[in-house]
């Protein structure tokens, strides 16, 4: 499990990399008023601080926006997020989108891959959600090989749903490739859940969502995968998205061991950001001035609003989470999925460090160390 570290306990050169951890570090804790930890991974980001990383125009420039005002929410590690659309639209958009990480300056030091969420899904009503159904299609080896021809860097996760034709042959191909296969917004039965499981699948994205609203009350896609142990699940946690009640349930059900947050995000997400229009690749998406982000005039939520930051205070304000506890699902647990690229606290390492500090009672992110950047809080 993660360890909060004291700020003055930790320094780290010009260069970003770490030179000096005392042997009293760990023994410390949350408790401070100034402390740090690792930076936060979020697996499931399709935009930040009004950029769309499904734009096949997204620039360089725009990434490094995006990036910085992650950073300042704690997150150093990132995963961005296509969703599904027409074959020659996703070769566009992620060879678009890793030209721009590849040329910004924090896009090589936070970006070891991307998340491919689509499209292969179920286009029913309520499991579509914000992904045009028009667009959705059966599991495709192919899909996946142009899609890796056309990026430096890899696929490290791609969601589907079983049900969907070639999707349960296509599992083992994804994970001998290193890809990490997900089971999102699908209706599928509780044999199709566990037969994608036997193929392979080790996650849920975003369970509770990617759902109709009206379920069989015992025979349903969320029920069958909380109570299969051999799949992680990510949870986005900003009450919007899950009661709090209910996502409390939902942990309990997987245990934090078996759990990620995830925001979504998208491009309207970020602390600052004001209620309006903005864009999920081809779909047109609205921020209320709730938080809320939906398909105008659509009971749909189109991902969330919600930064990093905001939902660590929301599980120490809801549940009590020691850091440790909230590190466990914002670090260690994603780490998982990013492998060697989600640093560990060593000399020698080049940082990845958020500096945090209580203030009104409330944590703040100070500041986010990321090699030789250094990010304030928003």
């Amino acid at each position: 499990m993660g360890s909060a570290v004291p700020l003055v306990n930790c320094s780290f050169d010009n260069s970003g990399m770490i030179t000096r951890i005392d042997s009293d570090t760990f023994a410390q804790t949350e408790q401070q008023n100034e402390f740090v930890t690792q930076g936060l991974i979020d697996i499931q980001v399709n935009g930040f601080a009004g950029v769309d990383f499904s734009n096949p125009k997204l620039t360089a420039v725009q990434m490094d926006h995006a990036l910085v005002h992650l950073a300042a929410s704690g997150v150093t590690c990132v995963l961005p997020t296509l969703i599904t659309a027409t074959e020659t639209q996703f070769l566009s958009s992620l060879k678009a989108l890793d030209k721009a990480v590849s040329d910004s300056n924090l896009g090589p030091l936070m970006v070891p891959g991307y998340h491919i969420e689509g499209p292969f899904l179920s286009p029913t009503e309520g499991c579509a959600g914000a992904h045009p159904a028009s667009a959705m299609r059966p599991g495709s080896r192919q899909l996946i090989t142009d899609l890796q021809a056309v990026s430096s860097r890899p696929i490290l996760i791609l969601t589907v749903a079983p049900e969907q034709d070639g999707v349960l042959d296509l599992i083992p191909f994804l994970t001998k490739q290193g890809i990490t296969c997900a089971i999102g917004h699908t209706a599928a039965s509780r044999t199709e859940i566990k037969a994608a499981i036997a193929a392979g699948a080790t996650l849920s994205t975003h369970l509770g969502n990617g759902l109709p609203h009206a379920l069989n009350k015992n025979e349903n896609p969320l029920f069958s995968q909380l109570g299969e142990d051999a799949l992680t699940a990510s949870f986005i946690v900003d009450g919007i998205h899950i009661h709090p009640q209910s996502l409390q349930t939902y942990f309990r059900a997987k245990t934090l061991a078996r759990s990620i947050i995830v925001t979504d995000a998208v491009s309207a997400a970020g602390a600052h950001l004001p209620p309006g229009f903005y864009t999920i690749g081809e779909t047109r998406i609205e921020r209320h001035a709730d938080g809320t982000v939906r398909i105008p005039g659509s009971p749909y939520l189109a991902g969330s609003s919600v930064t990093m930051d905001q939902m660590v205070r929301n599980l120490m304000d809801w549940y009590g989470f020691s850091m440790d506890a909230i590190l466990l699902l914002a670090r260690d647990n994603p780490a998982q999925v990013v492998g060697n690229f989600a640093n560990d606290l060593a000399v020698g390492n080049l940082a990845n460090l958020v500096n945090w500090r209580s203030e009104d009672g409330a944590l703040r992110v100070s500041e986010t160390s990321i090699g030789p950047w250094t990010i304030r809080g928003d």
